[in-house]
């Protein structure tokens, strides 16, 4: 009887052993699978504040690039007034350039060279003894109608004899010469200009122009095309 006793308690133990090893194993196997959970859970949330994270960086960025996109667009816009500007500044100033020379010319303070004319005005011959010999001469008023028509075609400079005409000069008549600017020349006078040589002689032709008037008073009038005319300043400035 005490035999049986001592193996019903042994053999309880061995029950108890066997239910205590199944539980520490369920126990640590339970911990175990909490802490691979945990740690799942954790790596999803970290993953998850890192996405957010990034996203954040990512809205924040746009909000960046947005802002340097309107800056940029402002500034390209500042930058193609000022191209503008400048254009406008270049054309105005090449303009202003070209009537600087174009007045320069006029006051025959550079050397100019160019395509050109003469017109040659020589005194005429007396038909009859007893006509008036100033009738067939060459006058100022004769230089004068050829010069003006030509500075109304576009002549940039005109010389009568070689001497340059310039804002101010004058020209006198004293019988058979004339004065240009103090200085005496007689017949045949030769005026030349620089300009477009096809208009200029096509102005001086004109039916019932300078030509035919000057004709009619008795002038020998000759016109001459050249392919250069080289004027000299009046004065270096």
């Amino acid at each position: 009887m005490g035999l049986i006793k001592m193996k019903i308690i042994k053999g309880r133990k061995v029950i108890l052993s066997i239910v205590s090893l199944v539980l520490g194993f369920m126990v640590a196997f339970s911990y175990n699978l909490t802490k691979q959970k945990q740690r799942e859970v954790n790596l999803v949330n970290q993953t998850w504040d890192r996405e957010y994270e990034l996203r954040e960086q990512l809205i924040k960025q746009e909000k960046v690039n947005r802002k340097l996109s309107q800056e940029l667009r402002k500034k390209q816009a500042q930058v193609t007034d000022i191209e503008k500007d400048l254009s406008q500044e270049k054309e105005s100033s090449f303009k202003l350039a070209k009537e600087a020379k174009q007045y320069r010319m006029f006051l025959g303070k550079i050397k100019v060279k160019g395509p050109g004319l003469t017109v040659t005005l020589a005194d005429g011959t007396a038909g009859k003894v007893d006509d008036n010999i100033n009738d067939y001469l060459v006058h100022e008023q004769h230089v004068f109608k050829v010069i003006n028509e030509l500075y109304i075609s576009g002549a940039a400079a005109v010389a009568v004899n070689g001497q340059r005409l310039n804002h101010d000069s004058y020209i006198v008549c004293n019988g058979p010469v004339i004065t240009v600017d103090g200085q005496q020349y007689p017949a045949p006078f030769v005026i030349t200009a620089i300009g477009d040589a096809n208009v200029l002689e096509a102005s001086l032709n004109l039916a019932g122009g300078v030509k035919d008037q000057l004709v009619n008073e008795n002038i020998i009038f000759t016109i001459l095309k050249q392919n250069e005319v080289e004027m000299e300043p009046v004065y270096n400035s």
